[in-house]
């Protein structure tokens, strides 16, 4: 299980990413704090962001701690408050909502501190120093033609939508939609919103299955929600009737791709750009610069197979 020896697990991961923190060597002076600040740490790609930026962190001799907004904006303001209020030297942030995370990236930037958000980003340039995201249209675009490989062209099919207030949710929609509506023989008969959550994914696929018993396949904008359709499935009988792809490469995702019961998964290279967006941090402190270009980063995304699943040995991390 994913959550087991976590600690161990994210510390050889953090020292094996593949962006490598500048000088080597582990720092050994406290140069103060970083405020790492996520959405739910109860899911194993949130955690791992958390921990991953935690570990880098630390290797690089600053304190950390990870809170959890859970997508409720009056509780990441608090949090913003409580970094000021410590003086953090930066902070890593997972926006809880692409236009309302904006006063509290700016209240943090406005008392000298940094921010860098990673994994979503805010709808507004110029405020965070960094914003590190997945290349969700790429994956998307991936993840839609691996489907279409499985399900073929012409199929009744149900789709389980993100947080509205991610912008990611739209990307991951608009990227699948692109590719799938090139095949007139596909009909997407239901839609529903599941805001990333296992339990809500669940629901709702039970819901559509009610309305429509004779779904041929399910397309979900990340794994939690796919892994709750494929609890609905199974519990109607019908998952070896449906094709379902998801969307993050989770730790339990993958085994779902190795039984045989989720076709695919799109894995987001969370480990390593949670690493990057604490290295841009702490070259930032250190030189006022962050060593890149942009504000905006983009980390292409990888499709995890049957072929391939061999090659996934630690969460969020696909061999090349």
């Amino acid at each position: 299980m994913f959550m087991n020896g976590k600690r161990q697990l994210i510390a050889t991961l953090a020292m094996s990413a593949s962006v490598m923190f500048t000088g080597g060597a582990m720092a050994q002076d406290d140069k103060g704090l970083i405020s790492i600040i996520v959405n739910d740490t109860s899911n194993p790609y949130w955690f791992t962001e958390g921990e991953i930026a935690k570990e880098t962190a630390e290797e690089l001799g600053y304190e950390a701690n990870v809170s959890a907004h859970k997508g409720a904006t009056h509780t990441e303001s608090n949090q913003i408050d409580t970094a000021i209020t410590n003086d953090a030297k930066a902070i890593i942030l997972d926006p809880a909502n692409a236009d309302g995370s904006i006063g509290a990236v700016r209240k943090a930037v406005e008392a000298g501190i940094p921010v860098f958000t990673v994994n979503a980003e805010i709808n507004q340039q110029g405020l965070a120093k960094a914003q590190l995201v997945s290349n969700n249209a790429q994956g998307a675009a991936l993840g839609a033609q691996q489907w279409v490989q499985n399900v073929g062209d012409s199929a009744r099919y149900v789709e389980l939508e993100g947080a509205p207030s991610d912008n990611n949710a739209a990307t991951r929609s608009n990227g699948y939609e692109t590719v799938l509506s090139q095949y007139p023989g596909l009909e997407r008969v239901a839609s529903e919103v599941a805001n990333w959550d296992r339990t809500q994914g669940y629901n709702k696929m039970q819901s559509m299955l009610q309305a429509n018993p004779d779904i041929e396949a399910v397309i979900s904008g990340n794994d939690e929600m796919a892994l709750g359709a494929i609890a609905a499935l199974k519990e109607a009988g019908k998952l070896d009737e449906v094709v379902v792809g998801g969307f993050d490469g989770s730790p339990d995702a993958v085994d779902a791709v190795k039984a045989g019961e989720m076709d695919y998964t799109v894995l987001q290279p969370v480990a390593v750009f949670s690493k990057a967006a604490v290295e841009q941090a702490d070259r930032f402190i250190r030189t006022g610069e962050t060593g890149v270009d942009s504000e905006k980063q983009l980390f292409d995304c990888v499709l995890i197979t049957s072929e391939n699943v061999d090659q996934y040995t630690d969460p969020f991390v696909l061999e090349q």
